[in-house]
């Protein structure tokens, strides 16, 4: 199969709203269908950083004209929305998501799509661009199932547990060498070593079983 890595900016609900507030997000799709001449779209985001500028992007969200439906829970949202034109509207039977997409503080998404036809996929990355304010593509290459990612949708982690392994990821913590280490982060959290430890001690044993179910 072939995998593409790309870096765009659109006219999206919530990257607009991530670069208003200065949050990250990442997004799932949850399926799409077609009532009359509209297409509409359901999906799951998970926003990180200060609370009470994800409490105003919520708010603001729920606010948008092209927002169907929306619930919230631990800054997780779950959204029904119809608009003219965006990424999902592309998708054909012969792509997929290879990872969760993720935007920045800035609007960026960065994307990861991979298709068994070359062909398809260029098609689709040509689709993106059309509609794109900024497009960039990063990478394409071939690739195996195996190197394919897919994550479960909603890990089972408190907002603090999802700080602490936001920062960790961030300030490389699990690079190879590190990065930084546990009592930098400590600090940067403003909390002491123990406490923070604990936290993503537990964020980990939640995350991992999810990576490989089957030694659950």
């Amino acid at each position: 199969m072939w995998i593409a890595k790309i870096k765009m900016k659109h006219d999206c609900l919530i990257g607009n709203r991530c670069k208003k507030f200065k949050i990250e997000a990442t997004a799932n799709e949850l399926g799409s269908y077609s009532k009359g001449k509209t297409k509409i779209s359901n999906s799951v985001h998970q926003l990180f950083g200060e609370e009470k500028q994800i409490q105003k992007f919520i708010k603001d969200l729920k606010k948008d004209k092209n927002i169907l439906h929306l619930e919230n829970k631990n800054n997780t949202i779950y959204i029904s929305e119809n608009k003219p034109e965006t990424p999902v509207k592309k998708y054909t039977k012969n792509i997929f998501l290879a990872s969760t997409v993720t935007i920045d503080k800035e609007g960026y998404e960065y994307w990861e799509i991979g298709s068994f036809n070359r062909e398809d996929l260029n098609k689709f990355i040509n689709d993106l661009e059309k509609i794109s304010q900024e497009f960039e593509l990063l990478q394409i290459k071939e690739s195996t199932a195996e190197n394919i990612f897919f994550p479960k949708v909603l890990p089972n982690l408190t907002d603090k547990q999802k700080i602490v392994i936001d920062l960790a990821i961030k300030e490389g913590y699990y690079k190879v060498p590190k990065k930084t280490s546990l009592r930098k982060l400590a600090k940067t959290m403003k909390t002491n070593l123990s406490t923070y430890s604990k936290h993503l001690q537990v964020a980990e044993s939640k995350l991992i079983p999810d990576i490989f179910p089957k030694f659950n």
